[in-house]
């Protein structure tokens, strides 16, 4: 059977047609440079093509769409980048369609989703019933020459669509002789295919400037009141830890300051809503994220902090770095005396938290208990979170790359400027 192969800059996902077709030539030196460009694998006569492949090298990552006749994509592959020339098979994805007549995605279509890591780790996912039934988790058993292999030659990638579709006789691959017009090359499509992009901070400054109006689909109108002063942190040895002091380890999370005594700050917003059972118009202020104060000087980026272990390259679309809470609760802490800070924050939990006209001096305050390490004078401030699970911490850095600011957010990003 003989597979035309075309090239493109882009992928229409919604229409399954290219954008911005390119010469071979010009595919190849997209490659050579690391630019995004798609490779289109089609037999003659077949409306779907037998798979896409989106290769953008700068970004260490390389994805796979496998069609059925139908046009339905059916395996999802994400590839990364790493080790020098090798290929993680980060992510695959399998759905499984009743019938002919089942559209693409389809609720009820069967499931099974593998993710493994480079440590030699998996996970199994199988959804029988798609998301309208239960799932089953188990560990992915999977051999060192399926977790990887290596990058291959421009042009030389091997055809996955021939081994979960057919066909069974040999399958030639030749280059288009006419480049195939897709898309308006001028016009961007909406679906365009792109490499996964981890979450950003969003608008963090923002939280902290009065007088911003906010917007999102649950409160179409928020403000910004002026931030709130929470006491300080001394932070003597100049390595400053987040995590939650609750667990008995950590901090997995650490980002050097100067040493020094910084200010902590919460965001404040405010909104109302009408409360369908009391029939009232409610206005409402909450704290929507906690800041230690490096320095003054307005944060020109945002980074998300990582820890030693954590690898960026291996993050999918939105996928963030985290804390982990059971308890909903995370800390500031000078990190080299995290152990005895912690030691302290148990026993004042146990004895039932701070001093309670300071607890309620501020009721809408995030921060819990304080606790300080008499002879480094090392202390550590613990805040409540909306939610168990993981929390992403967001550092800001100067112009010239100095730290300014340490957020957390303590229930998500709560909306976006107004326009």
């Amino acid at each position: 059977m003989v597979v035309e192969l075309g090239y493109a800059e882009g992928w229409d996902l919604a229409t399954r047609t290219p954008w911005r077709p390119l010469t071979a030539e010009a595919a190849r030196e997209r490659d050579a440079a690391g630019l995004p460009y798609v490779a289109e694998y089609r037999t003659p006569g077949r409306d779907a093509p037998l798979e896409v492949r989106l290769v953008s090298w700068q970004e260490h990552h390389v994805g796979l769409w496998v069609y059925d006749d139908q046009g339905r994509r059916t395996h999802e592959v994400d590839y990364r980048l790493l080790d020098g020339d090798r290929l993680l098979t980060r992510r695959t994805r399998c759905w499984g369609y009743a019938g002919p007549e089942v559209p693409e995605f389809d609720k009820k279509a069967a499931r099974t989703t593998v993710t493994l890591y480079p440590d030699g780790r998996g996970r199994l996912v199988q959804e029988p019933k798609g998301s309208h039934g239960g799932s089953r988790q188990t560990t992915a058993e999977v051999t060192e020459e399926q977790r990887w292999m290596e990058r291959p030659e421009f042009g030389g990638w091997p055809l996955l669509s021939a081994q979960v579709h057919g066909p069974a006789e040999p399958v030639a691959v030749r280059e288009m002789a006419v480049v195939r017009p897709g898309a308006d090359p001028e016009c961007e499509p909406a679906d365009r295919w792109r490499a996964p992009r981890p979450g950003e901070s969003g608008p963090l400054d923002a939280l902290f400037r009065p007088g911003t109006r906010m917007t999102s689909s649950q409160y179409p109108e928020m403000t910004v009141v002026a931030p709130v002063r929470s006491g300080t942190l001394n932070v003597p040895s100049g390595l400053l830890g987040i995590d939650c002091p609750l667990d008995g380890r950590g901090p997995r999370l650490t980002v050097a300051v100067p040493p020094g005594e910084y200010p902590l700050e919460e965001a404040r917003i405010s909104y109302g809503y009408h409360c369908m059972y009391d029939e009232c118009w409610v206005d409402c202020t909450e704290t929507s994220a906690v800041r230690l104060c490096v320095s003054e000087t307005p944060a020109a980026s945002w980074e998300m902090l990582t820890a030693p272990e954590d690898d960026p390259r291996l993050l999918g679309e939105g996928e963030v770095y985290c804390f982990s809470t059971d308890g909903a609760t995370g800390a500031f802490a000078d990190a080299k005396e995290w152990v005895a800070l912690q030691a302290l924050f148990d026993r004042a939990m146990q004895s039932g938290g701070p001093d309670t006209d300071e607890a309620n001096a501020d009721p809408l305050s995030m921060f819990l208990v304080r606790t300080r390490e008499p002879s480094s004078g090392a202390e550590l401030a613990a805040f409540a979170v909306t939610s168990d699970g993981g929390h992403p911490v967001w550092v800001g850095r100067s112009a010239d790359g100095d730290v300014v600011g340490v957020v957390v957010l303590v229930d998500g990003m709560p909306g976006l400027p107004a326009p």
